[in-house]
């Protein structure tokens, strides 16, 4: 007999959520949820709407504004979203978008001819999750105006005044309800002009101006030259085989922008976008473009006998190694796996995209035969290491973590078997690392102590990375392997938590760990397992108190809390962790109740590509210039 429970379920319970309501309560299908990630979300859904009216040809300007309440105010010079009643809802078109889901000028393909979105739910989801909102619209001589509280009109629209009669554009001003975005969040500067920088790369001739007032940062976009412009600024630090490829062209209306560029670099730099939207999980129209390039590589290599009958096809991974590219696709009605349009689902796309790189990557090899000789002998190259990489690896990966030979000697394991359960710390030199060995908690916590540093990543081949005994020791432990191997599940601890000293030989050990990390590991960045322990900077001894200080302003904040008995404070400056004793180090740096980690995370993967390149690259000046620059913004640094 089934049991019942004590549940109602009839006609009265089924909820109906009115309006924007289903938005408040279900704010993650939306904005993809309610963190610092899903705020940003919210001044892209806005600036989406105004890069639609560019891509209609209908504005060239926009401009985004961070108010110091951290209000955002974007405004466009585009047509103005129409005022007049809408005859099925017999209410102001403008209310109507800005209140109702699925509404907007997308749907029927004679307002746009390509637009970000088809879920129709963009500035309407965000005047839901508003405080409050303003929009302001330029159009038919007048300036129309409506207020909204939490998705709800607070008056009629309602004319504020006289517009120049070529006057047009929309001006929404709203404010994010901290009721639903709870805890210590804010607007980052950096993270933004990232995406409008790709907004702007791949909408060519628009003029995109931000200007934070809470900082008085501003900076302004511009780009001629659309993804040709991006290709070159992202291979500005590296040494390149040819020229960019670029071809544009139109299939059954739908748009194919793609470029392509050869580098000495070892790493794969490729982005691609749909209807502008940076669709980081890729989808077909970055299917196609891989496809296109393996193919045509493949043929003119057998065509112009660098490549033997004997030799077998160049694959996938030897084909992309060092190729920078940006495909860039507008389509009338793209089929996104999400409302935050991180992949293109057009099957389509991939034959269109597939056809159109082909044809002028083919055309182009066969005019440069320099140019081409050079890319198959990158891929010659490629293929030799990659099977070197692979004898290497079968030495260093090992089938299941139950083998508990092959996990490196110097891994001090923790006993918990449950990777949701357990952390891994990678801590620099052994003095240190008999400490972290002492004062962890062996059921979940495991301790891998690497000697000196680790190979730069960024300048090597995956065959003589696995042939470095720190990396291959890491490699084992983490016991995900690495390359075609590659497999998160495998991931042994829930938590990699990279903790080396407070100067500046532990800062370069996390940079290079960083690196290897982001360029043979990216998932792990991805699904948030990185961390960074922040061990602390003094030890503060009063009386019978001893205190902690991370930061320099946590020593002073300390010292001003003890008054007059500040003097009479013991302050010591922890040069290493093997300066702290285990105690000392559980309670700091270790103890999950107590201690503080820094989650590592990709806000922008072509920026962070570019980042690391520059640093940890083979070009001096761009890091001489960047070290020049950001002096003065380094907060830890021992002479």
């Amino acid at each position: 007999m089934v049991k019942q429970d004590n549940y109602s379920y009839a006609a009265k319970d089924i909820q109906v959520l009115e309006g924007l309501e289903a938005v408040r309560r279900r704010p993650g299908m939306y904005v993809g949820g309610t963190d610092v990630k899903a705020l940003h979300h919210l001044i892209y859904e806005v600036v989406d709407n105004s890069i639609d009216e560019a891509l209609a040809g209908a504005c060239d300007r926009i401009e985004v504004i961070i108010h110091p309440d951290s209000s955002v105010t974007v405004t466009d010079n585009g047509r103005g979203i129409p005022v007049d009643i809408h005859p099925q809802m017999q209410k102001p078109a403008l209310e109507v978008v800005m209140t109702v889901l699925h509404a907007g000028g997308k749907f029927g393909g004679g307002s746009y001819k390509v637009s970000g979105g088809l879920h129709g739910v963009g500035v309407s989801a965000v005047n839901a999750l508003s405080e409050w909102c303003e929009v302001e619209v330029r159009r038919d001589g007048a300036r129309h105006f409506q207020r909204y509280e939490r998705g709800y009109p607070t008056g009629p629209v309602r004319v504020i005044g006289k517009a120049a009669r070529d006057e047009t554009g929309t001006k929404t001003t709203f404010l994010y309800d901290s009721d639903i975005f709870k805890g210590d969040m804010e607007y980052r500067f950096d993270t933004l002009i990232q995406r409008f920088r790709e907004m702007a790369f791949v909408t060519r001739g628009v003029t995109l101006y931000f200007l934070d007032e809470r900082t008085d940062r501003e900076m302004t976009f511009y780009f001629e030259g659309g993804i040709t412009s991006f290709v070159k600024y992202l291979n500005r630090n590296r040494d390149v085989l040819h020229p960019v490829v670029h071809v544009e062209k139109d299939i059954d209306k739908v748009t194919i922008d793609a470029a392509v560029q050869f580098t000495d670099a070892y790493s794969e730099s490729v982005y691609s976008f749909a209807n502008t939207i940076n669709t980081v999980d890729g989808g077909t129209h970055l299917t196609g473009l891989r496809a296109a390039i393996t193919r045509i590589i493949n043929d003119y290599a057998r065509r112009s006998g660098l490549l033997k009958d004997s030799d077998p096809n160049f694959t996938g991974d030897d084909t992309r190694e060092g190729l920078t590219a940006i495909i860039s696709v507008k389509h009338p009605d793209p089929q996104f796996e999400s409302q935050t349009k991180v992949k293109l689902m057009n099957p389509e796309v991939q034959t269109y995209v597939q056809q159109v790189v082909g044809e002028a990557f083919s055309s182009f090899l066969e005019e440069n035969p320099s140019a081409g000789k050079a890319i198959v002998q990158k891929c010659l190259t490629s293929a030799r290491a990659r099977d070197a990489a692979r004898k290497a690896r079968d030495l260093v990966i090992r089938k299941s973590a139950l083998e508990s030979l092959t996990l490196p000697g110097k891994l001090a394991d923790c006993s918990e078997r449950d990777p949701q359960k357990t952390e891994l710390f990678i801590v620099e030199g052994d003095s240190a690392g008999g400490s972290a060995k002492q004062g962890r908690d062996r059921h979940f916590q495991a301790i891998l102590p690497l000697r000196g540093k680790i190979l730069n990543t960024e300048r090597s081949r995956l065959d003589k990375i696995l042939a470095n005994n720190e990396v291959k020791a890491l490699i084992s432990a983490l016991g995900m392997g690495i390359g075609d191997n590659f497999d998160l599940s495998g991931l042994r601890y829930g938590r990699v938590i990279i903790m080396t000293d407070a100067d500046v030989d532990g800062s370069h050990i996390r940079t290079l760990l960083l690196t290897f990390f982001f360029r043979y590991m990216q998932p792990l960045m991805e699904e948030g397992h990185l961390y960074i322990a922040q061990p602390p900077l003094y030890r503060i001894a009063h009386k019978n108190q001893v205190m902690y200080a991370y930061t320099e302003a946590d020593k002073e904040r300390i010292l001003k809390d003890l008054g007059p008995g500040a003097e009479k404070a013991s302050i010591s400056r922890y040069k290493g962790l093997g300066e702290m004793n285990p105690s000392q180090l559980w309670e700091t740096t270790m103890d999950p109740s107590r201690r503080t980690l820094l989650v590592v995370t990709i806000d922008d993967a072509a920026e962070a590509d570019r980042t690391f390149d520059m640093l940890m690259g083979s070009a001096v000046p761009p890091r001489r210039r960047f070290i020049q620059t950001h002096a003065r913004d380094v907060r830890n640094l021992d002479i």
